[in-house]
């Protein structure tokens, strides 16, 4: 069985990988971290904004981007505002496939070295002239929910579970 990857190299902004790691815990994302970090992981930030559920995300890290490609193998997706092509040419149906979506750091994305060796495989989302790039979180957040959408969201709930309010809290 495949599964669905966000891939952070070097982040900087602790809570921006705490929301990312609440993201990755709702939709069952493994979520890789590329040293250095701008970070401790142990920063009130971070389990700030994964609020409690940074215990459950499945999180692995590396001590450079060498290292990470030495230890996957998969599809591989950079995202950039300099992208090739649009999130909606990227197929994740394969439910056997590893998908990566790599993210690069806040202040100044992936480097160029990179993105220019994989250049059929950049990734833009469309947006106006008026912005640069949109939050780090919010994009990992539409890139997974686009991955499931295409895999029919693989068993995760379309209701609030009854461990919660349950279904059925706006009937009462």
């Amino acid at each position: 069985m495949g599964s669905n990857n966000i891939v952070l190299f070097e982040p900087e902004i602790p809570q921006n990988t705490g929301n990312i790691m609440r993201t990755c815990v709702a939709t069952n994302t493994i979520l890789h971290l590329i040293e250095p970090l701008g970070f401790s992981l142990s920063e009130k930030q971070i389990k700030r904004s994964g609020a409690n559920y940074i215990k459950d995300v499945k999180l692995v890290t590396y001590k450079n981007f060498d290292e990470f490609l030495e230890k996957n193998k998969g599809e591989f997706y950079y995202l950039t505002r300099y992208g090739m092509h649009s999130l909606y040419d990227v197929e994740t149906k394969d439910p056997e496939k590893d998908y990566y979506f790599i993210l690069g750091k806040e202040s100044t994305g992936i480097p160029k070295e990179i993105l220019a060796n994989n250049l059929e495989r950049t990734i833009r989302l469309p947006m106006t002239d008026k912005v640069r790039s949109l939050n780090l979180s919010n994009v990992a957040a539409i890139i997974v929910y686009e991955a499931l959408r295409q895999q029919g969201f693989n068993d995760l709930s379309f209701y609030e579970p009854e461990i919660y309010k349950g279904k059925n809290y706006l009937l009462e």
